[in-house]
């Protein structure tokens, strides 16, 4: 990852070792019996509040939902509007793929993202260094 800085988790501030935890167990109740890829997300509200997601695959590929959107549906299903971090766990340490990268840009154009590796690497980015040209959220009010 060339837009990542690795961090050593035992450095990270309590908000951040929140986050993790929160998307380390969301990653446990993935659904990923296809690809064996199980992803834990969770998001920061700018309420301060946590939400998470995890992956839900199906049988028809095209219906399976990431975590970072399924943590970003029970955000926004809760009523927050606005997103202030995201922690991510796969086994490898990917980031959020384009849909999702996207999805997140309607919230927090220059969120702040730590990655995870289930080997207890981590590294900090941002969405904007992952999705530098995204699509322009439109303010319709």
């Amino acid at each position: 990852m060339t837009t990542a800085r690795q961090v050593d988790r035992e450095i990270l501030d309590a908000q951040w070792q929140e986050l993790l935890a929160a998307a380390s167990a969301a990653r446990e109740r993935a659904y990923a019996p296809y690809s064996r890829f199980s992803v834990g997300a969770a998001v920061r509200a700018a309420s301060g509040e946590i939400y998470t997601g995890a992956n839900v695959e199906n049988a028809s590929s095209g219906m399976t939902v990431c975590a970072e959107r399924v943590a970003v549906w029970n955000a926004v299903s809760h009523g927050e509007r606005s997103l202030a971090a995201l922690a991510l766990v796969t086994e490898t340490g990917a980031t959020p793929c384009g849909a999702c990268r996207q999805v997140l840009v309607e919230f927090e154009a220059d969120l702040p993202i730590l990655v995870a590796d289930t080997a207890g690497h981590t590294w900090f980015t941002s969405l904007a260094a992952l999705l530098p040209d995204a699509f322009p959220r439109v303010n319709y009010r």
